[in-house]
């Protein structure tokens, strides 16, 4: 392709609303171009990446024995209403109406259209399992959409769903998914981990996300050297929990009040008390979908809130509002604590009852309770293991200490289990002839946020630096001194030679000065780069190059399609298989 014949165009100004490298620098280089909040043009060099890894995704998928389809992005309220999910699912769920005032939503997702699909033709044992899977445009109403196609409304997503007899055979094809996913991100040459974690509004009892390694990532991820367990920090465990230290003050019969004035953090109250923020219990209050619950935690912990959210069942999980809090403990925010505290429920972690002392919020401001003493001075509904795992915890595997990464996740695949056949009725006759409910699995692998974190894995402070499974174009030949008919007709005899060679190569042609050319063309980010100049003709050579190291390498022009054959062969050989 001539540069002259397609649509580029490049920023030297980063924009305004860009957050994160990846979208800096797909808006700069000419990859994408915003409508409106969270959703953006493809443009081009944008489409032509997009391609690229939907045609591996393909490879894998068809590998992994599932077959594509299309299915409609908007999707009739009532099979969602059928699921459960219409009311449930939040207002993430863009809601659309009809002329005749029927109600739709544009698809998240599609768990409620392919059981509807399945439910109308699978009627036997006989006809699973069933494995499908479609690459399509997904929305969802983020309610601050930011970074670019790395959260935003509207993004491309390849979702594969399958159908079981039973969950062994469910098994099988959730490994299958797991390794063709594996292949996917290793033949895109992206560094990535593969992690345990929570299922959340999608439901299900097994699940795992593919983490692309960045350091820009948003979420974080707990791993073990030692053992290689993984898990998203809102799915990971830790093991035993090293005690508190000694108690450091008397225990009294029963606990003293101890004014505490403008004594608020932890660290404060620690330090005004003389004692460690491990002898501190903290008194959370949640709201929930339909109360109030209180949680205690020991005072150096944090509450984990989605093993609190699955702990209670429920759907809305948020800290309670300042004046709720003053309703319910009869103190403001910061001095809550559980000695009185009556008409909510108690959940306490296993730090706090194995404490052998200790401090509190009194219910009442500036002031403390000393000397507080579990199952003496107060009794929890529950004991429930609600801490977050952190950097330094032991692993629960093995003897081994868990270390932080940061990553970004673009696959997540889950055992869904009969969450959705069991609401919506997806039933088949095994060989005894009983009717028997389907066990299903689904699979998610962002398209576009997988482009975006290959940026964030891949650039330095000129631009981008593709991995050569996902760079628009392998090649770029850039044309200089456009102005000198026998350079134009070198370059273009070269250009020709490679395209006939077989070679992805995109052809510089533009009538611009070499400075504007050389920055597109280490914004954009082409893995091989050619130079033809006048100078270089003379001397019967071109210039040759790698985008990740610069090193120029002069090159006989008759041996040119031989070398660059020759450097995609070892950027090539350096993807895993």
């Amino acid at each position: 392709m001539r540069w002259s014949q397609t649509f580029i165009y490049t920023l030297r100004q980063d924009p305004s609303d860009a957050e994160v490298i990846s979208h800096r620098l797909l808006v700069r280089a000419g990859f994408i171009a915003k409508v409106a909040a969270g959703i953006y043009n493809y443009l081009p060099l944008a489409t032509r990446s997009l391609a690229k890894l939907s045609a591996i995704v393909r490879e894998e998928m068809a590998a992994a024995g599932s077959a594509e389809l299309v299915m409609p992005a908007v999707q009739p309220a009532e099979l969602w209403q059928d699921s459960g999910r219409w009311a449930e699912y939040g207002p993430e769920l863009l809601r659309i109406k009809d002329r005749h005032d029927r109600e739709f939503c544009f698809g998240p997702t599609h768990e409620e259209i392919i059981t509807d699909i399945v439910r109308g033709t699978v009627t036997s044992y006989r006809q699973l399992p069933v494995n499908l899977f479609q690459i399509q445009t997904k929305f969802r109403d983020e309610i601050r959409p930011r970074f670019g196609l790395m959260r935003g409304r509207e993004f491309v997503m390849k979702d594969a769903y399958t159908f079981h007899a039973d969950d062994g055979d469910l098994d099988v094809a959730y490994r299958a998914m797991e390794r063709a996913y594996r292949r996917v991100f290793s033949r895109c040459g992206l560094r990535y981990t593969q992690v345990e974690a929570d299922t959340g509004n999608i439901g299900g009892s097994e699940s795992h996300e593919f983490m692309v390694l960045a350091e820009t990532g948003e979420d974080a991820i707990l791993s073990c050297p030692e053992c290689h367990y993984g898990a998203n920090v809102e799915k990971a465990e830790a093991g035993a929990l090293e005690a508190a230290p000694p108690w450091p003050l008397d225990t009294p019969d029963t606990p003293r009040e101890v004014d505490t004035p403008d004594q608020r953090t932890i660290e404060e109250v620690s330090e005004f008390l003389g004692i460690s923020p491990a002898h501190l219990v903290k008194t959370l209050i949640f709201e929930t979908d339909e109360s109030f619950v209180a949680v205690l935690i020991r005072g150096d912990l944090e509450v984990n809130e989605i093993k609190l959210k699955n702990a209670l069942g429920c759907l809305h999980l948020q800290l309670a509002s300042e004046q709720k809090i003053l309703e319910i403990t009869g103190g403001p925010q910061g001095f809550s604590g559980p000695v009185g505290l009556a008409g909510i429920r108690l959940l306490a972690d296993p730090s706090v009852m194995a404490l052998e002392a200790a401090a509190t919020g009194g219910n009442k401001d500036h002031t403390h309770v000393v000397g507080v003493v579990p199952n003496r001075d107060f009794t929890p509904d529950e004991v429930i293991e609600l801490r977050l795992a952190r950097a330094g915890d032991p692993c629960p595997r093995c003897a081994g200490a868990l270390v932080e990464k940061r990553g970004i996740e673009v696959g997540h695949v889950f055992k869904l289990g009969t969450k959705y056949s069991k609401a919506m009725r997806c039933t088949f006759l095994d060989a005894d002839g009983e009717e028997r409910l389907m066990t299903m699995g689904c699979y998610g692998l962002g398209v576009s946020r997988t482009i975006a974190a290959a940026i964030e894995q891949n650039h330095d402070d000129k631009g981008i630096i593709w991995p050569l499974p996902l760079a628009p174009y392998e090649v770029d030949l850039v044309l200089l001194n456009s102005d000198k008919e026998e350079v134009v007709e070198a370059a273009a005899k070269l250009y020709e030679e490679l395209v006939d060679a077989g070679i992805d190569v995109l052809f510089d042609d533009r009538p611009e000065r070499p400075g504007v050319k050389f920055n597109d063309m280490d914004l954009i980010g082409f893995p091989v780069r050619i130079v033809v100049g006048k100078r270089g003709l003379e001397s019967g050579e071109v210039e040759l190059s790698l985008r990740r190291d610069g090193e120029r390498r002069s090159t006989p022009i008759d041996q040119l399609v031989p070398a660059v054959q020759g450097l995609l062969d070892e950027l090539k050989g350096e993807i895993a298989p």
